[in-house]
């Protein structure tokens, strides 16, 4: 039997009230040769036994605990076959047709290695949650055109710095060779890491916007919760102490520090949220491991630290910075960054 073109990884954590409308959607898609991996990271409300009874088409992975994104994520992987590995939050709804277009758009050039969808909110339809995600010279990431309106007439694939992994594929052969989701990150900017060094060692990412894909944004990690503000807060820096290349590193430093500080102390003194800064005291306790798996990334054939800072974007003002959220801060009173 010949392996599925594609293979769908839905991690799941307690979501079994939005499994049915996911997997509905995962399982009406048209493209063919695809199978669908559920990994169950040890929910207590029976989504994993829900699925098994009703979904015999799903294979159904099950962790006895709570690992996070990055290790369930990796655990559908490792178990799947196709040629490229499409991951996808449980909270969302897929059009039919958006692994269709993610396929068509990495089938454009052997160097693509990771294609981004469109998100839209699923209670906001023509609303868009996210572009793909960007990166800029600071070292903050955020999702493009968050809470712009949805331009239904916007169909060309363009090129950009990485995927939301709540709904993306990736090339096989570029995971191959660049590895998997760092899984220390438990979750949230696990996507990021990857697209950097992705696009250190030559891959591009194409935004496919007809990959429409709706979401139910932060139904698992509650947005602005002290948790998801610290992991926030520990990956931001552990991206950048892992990825940041060394010569641009001597001329942004300050910037990067100013940048992180100012929001670190917004954070603390306007919300009273000691979170945002114990994330970067646990991020420097790590640093010793993280600079091994900086030197064991720069340490890759083809690695080129100018490829990936290329993709970054330009500094802004720091209340530009602010607006990148507002689509989210109105709902949560959170900066994002």
């Amino acid at each position: 039997m010949m392996p599925p073109k594609v293979s769908v990884i839905i991690p799941n954590w307690n979501g079994l009230h939005h499994l049915p409308t996911c997997l509905d959607a995962a399982l009406s898609q048209t493209i063919s040769s695809c199978e669908v991996i559920l990994v169950d990271n040890g929910s207590t409300d029976g989504s994993a036994d829900f699925v098994a009874a009703n979904y015999p088409q799903v294979r159904v992975l099950r962790r006895e605990k709570n690992l996070g994104f990055a290790a369930a994520t990796n655990l559908g992987i490792r178990s799947s076959q196709g040629e490229y590995v499409a991951t996808l939050n449980n909270d969302t709804q897929a059009e039919p047709t958006w692994l269709e277009g993610l396929v068509g758009a990495m089938h454009s050039a052997t160097d693509v290695g990771m294609c981004a969808s469109k998100l839209l909110f699923y209670d906001r339809r023509n609303v868009v949650n996210s572009a793909g995600i960007a990166m800029d010279r600071v070292g903050i990431a955020w999702d493009r055109d968050g809470g712009a309106p949805d331009s239904v007439g916007d169909l060309q694939p363009r090129e950009i710095f990485g995927p939301c992994a709540g709904a993306a594929l990736y090339r096989r052969a570029m995971l191959d060779q660049v590895g998997l989701f760092d899984e220390d990150f438990i979750s949230y900017l696990e996507d990021v890491d990857l697209a950097w060094r992705a696009q250190a060692l030559g891959w591009r990412c194409v935004y496919v916007p007809a990959a429409r894909v709706y979401h139910v944004h932060s139904a698992t990690g509650r947005e602005g919760s002290p948790l998801k503000n610290r992991l926030l807060g520990r990956n931001k820096c552990w991206t950048i102490l892992k990825n940041y290349p060394w010569p641009q590193w001597l001329a942004y430093a300050p910037l990067i520090l100013a940048y992180d500080l100012s929001a670190t102390a917004w954070g603390v003194l306007s919300r009273k949220d000691w979170s945002v800064a114990a994330g970067r005291l646990e991020a420097l306790k790590a640093l010793p491991a993280v600079l091994r798996k900086r030197k064991s990334i720069q340490a890759c054939q083809g690695y080129s630290s100018h490829l990936a800072f290329a993709r970054l974007s330009p500094v802004e003002a720091p209340w530009s910075v602010q607006r990148r959220y507002r689509h989210l801060t109105s709902r949560s009173k959170n900066p994002g960054f």
